[in-house]
């Protein structure tokens, strides 16, 4: 039987995420708090440019001028970032070895630094189940871009309605269904077998 490619977003679906503890190993917890809350500094987006292909040197540069006060806090993140992975999510990647014993094409699509990524590739084993992982900052362009899904289906090899889309962003899923994927927004390990049984595959 040929299933169709399932594609999934690692952040929060396969590893867990949280900048906090990269932050607090430099400034402290309650230092590191008040960088994520503040108002006057937006450090999602921040780091989003690094996923799309800044180097972290340049992020740090680009907060010492627009946001002296808050250089020391982002110069910390990046030398501490393995602090920033907490885990595997279990539940999704015992679904991803299931997927993987009967055969079904895997594919990663991850928002992730290229300087970063290796921290993942040393810690992981599951990776290796991939047939190919697209990082966003190797490849300098981010998902919800147009241009990372067109990026996908020339090295996953087969058209983006043959693939099957596991992702926690909203935006990113949306994006996914105008390429033309088949797209699921994962919200809890709860739903994720079902959807996917839903669509045939052997899960």
């Amino acid at each position: 039987m040929t299933y169709p490619t399932v594609v999934f977003d690692l952040g929060n679906v396969l590893i867990r995420w949280d900048p906090r503890p990269a932050l607090a190993a430099g400034v402290g917890d309650a230092e590191a708090a008040r960088l994520l809350a503040a108002e006057d500094f937006d450090f999602a987006a921040w780091n989003a440019a690094q996923d799309a292909g800044r180097t972290f040197a340049d992020g740090v540069a680009e907060v010492a001028r627009s946001h002296p006060h808050w250089a020391e806090h982002v110069a910390a993140y990046g030398p501490n970032f393995a602090a920033s992975i907490t885990g595997e999510v279990e539940d999704t990647v015992r679904v991803l070895r299931d997927l993987h014993g009967a055969g079904v094409p895997l594919v990663a699509l991850t928002n992730w630094a290229a300087e970063t990524f290796p921290h993942a590739r040393e810690r992981f084993d599951f990776l290796e189940l991939f047939d190919d992982i697209v990082v966003s900052g190797e490849e300098r362009v981010a998902k919800p871009d147009p241009a990372i899904f067109e990026i996908l289906a020339r090295r996953g090899g087969r058209p983006l309605t043959e693939c099957v889309f596991v992702d926690d962003s909203p935006a990113n899923v949306e994006a996914a269904a105008a390429a033309g994927m088949d797209a699921i927004r994962f919200t809890d390990t709860g739903h994720l077998r079902g959807d996917l049984r839903a669509r045939g595959l052997p899960v």
